[in-house]
């Protein structure tokens, strides 16, 4: 690939300029999920559109993408991989009593939501993790693949390729986190924790995330898995273990969640087991190929 460095530039801006619209579209509405949910779609889009765009504006190979399939093993851990995650932090909030769980309320207003009968959380709670597991995962992953093409598909092997392995995942983390940020500072993306506390708890989050997937997208050379644990990483923690996770007094909130100290945690121990054990071993060839 000729000067990384330009197509990088030519890919962030990009992003920045699409992105800009659904940007100010959340933050004038205040809310995340405003447009009946088509603003974070949309916005979770942007990435691949700059992506693609810039593939074309640089002439490069579309093979750069990554769209090829990965194959069913990595496919099978990527989906894995954030259910043991939340489970192993979530496990320990309720443990020490920073949250209890079934939260029964949450339950009564899901099961109203879906139209369900079933409130019982002996009964509730399977059924749920079988509904999220499963059907809710295809769109899901319909809508991690938009940003997935862009920041591991293009920008992971761009990265990497002129700052090497650990430099250029660290930098996407700390990119990924900077294109959030216009929603958790001036929308309603968090609203659990002090923009103080949740932004470096994020940025851990999407750094330690960010070596995870890479590691990902460079055995695979594909971008699928990292959509599939990107999808399975919303579902799992933002629909699934943090509403059912009920609060034990002020200290939940700085626990739970993407913006609590417990998951971000988790995410860069295994992350820095994962850099530990595979960096020797990443070869660029097989994404350049």
């Amino acid at each position: 690939m000729q000067k990384p460095g330009v197509t990088i530039l030519c890919y962030l801006a990009l992003t920045a300029c699409f992105s800009s619209l659904f940007w100010t579209l959340m933050i004038t509405s205040g809310h995340v999920g405003a447009g009946n949910g088509s603003y974070v779609t949309g916005l979770m889009w942007c990435p691949a559109l700059a992506a693609v765009a810039t593939v074309f504006i640089r002439r490069l190979d579309f093979k750069i993408l990554g769209l090829r399939w990965g194959g069913a093993r990595y496919a099978i851990l990527s989906y894995c991989t954030p259910l043991a995650y939340a489970t192993i932090a979530y496990a320990l909030i309720w443990i020490f009593g920073f949250g209890f769980f079934p939260n029964t309320t949450a339950i009564a207003a899901i099961a109203q939501k879906l139209g369900w009968s079933v409130t019982s959380p002996s009964a509730f709670v399977p059924l749920y993790f079988l509904l999220i597991a499963t059907t809710q995962m295809v769109s899901s992953v319909a809508h991690a693949l938009g940003e997935e093409i862009g920041w591991r598909g293009l920008l992971t092997p761009l990265m990497v390729t002129r700052f090497g392995f650990t430099g250029g995942t660290l930098i996407i983390g700390v990119i990924w986190a900077a294109w959030h940020m216009p929603l958790l500072l001036f929308a309603d993306y968090n609203s659990g924790t002090p923009w103080w506390f949740s932004v470096p708890c994020f940025c851990a989050l999407t750094i330690g995330l960010s070596v995870i997937m890479a590691w990902f997208r460079l055995v695979s050379n594909s971008v699928w898995p990292c959509a599939i644990l990107h999808a399975s990483h919303n579902l799992f923690i933002q629909a699934f273990f943090t509403p059912l996770t009920g609060s034990q007094g002020k200290l939940t909130a700085y626990v739970i969640d993407e913006f609590g100290v417990a998951v971000p945690l988790i995410i860069v121990l295994i992350a820095i087991g994962l850099w530990v054990k595979h960096k020797p071993a990443l070869s660029l060839q097989s994404v350049a190929a």
